[in-house]
């Protein structure tokens, strides 16, 4: 049963990551006239322009290392137990569902705070299916 989920864990992950990056993740109504919904690839181009060091850090954490361990998956499916991309995806799966927390901080403190309405959108429930599905796919590969 095992052999027949990992790959489609593994194949969920990456296409859910792909769309949870350029899907809108979250919309902000401000006011009455004023709404975003901005994807976390606009976000961390935002961030890029104001702020370059929480831009590195939120891609680091948001895009490569998610990104790493969705490859590391691919790897370890396709190689084995017995790989040393086993031992890198373990390190890889202590930060995979920061982002998503993060997300429902930005959202939780939006609607707390009166000064926006914030609804989830897709990105963010794709961004969640990857997560999720990643670390489902990481304990059938340790097992």
């Amino acid at each position: 049963m095992t052999s027949i989920l990992l790959p489609i864990f593994v194949a969920i992950s990456a296409f859910s990551f792909g769309l949870g990056l350029i899907l809108p993740l979250v919309s902000l109504d401000r006011l009455l006239f004023f709404t975003e919904t901005p994807s976390l690839i606009s976000i961390i181009t935002g961030l890029w322009q104001e702020e370059r060091l929480l831009a590195i850090i939120v891609a680091t954490f948001s895009i490569v290392l998610p990104a790493l361990k969705i490859l590391l998956l691919h790897i370890a499916a396709y190689r084995g137990r017995k790989s040393r991309s086993v031992i890198l995806l373990g390190l890889a799966s202590k930060w995979s569902m920061m982002d998503v927390l993060l997300v429902a901080l930005v959202i939780f403190s939006a609607k707390t705070s009166g000064l926006a309405e914030a609804t989830a959108l897709p990105g963010i429930w794709f961004y969640g299916t990857a997560t999720l599905s990643s670390v489902l796919a990481s304990v059938m590969i340790k097992k």
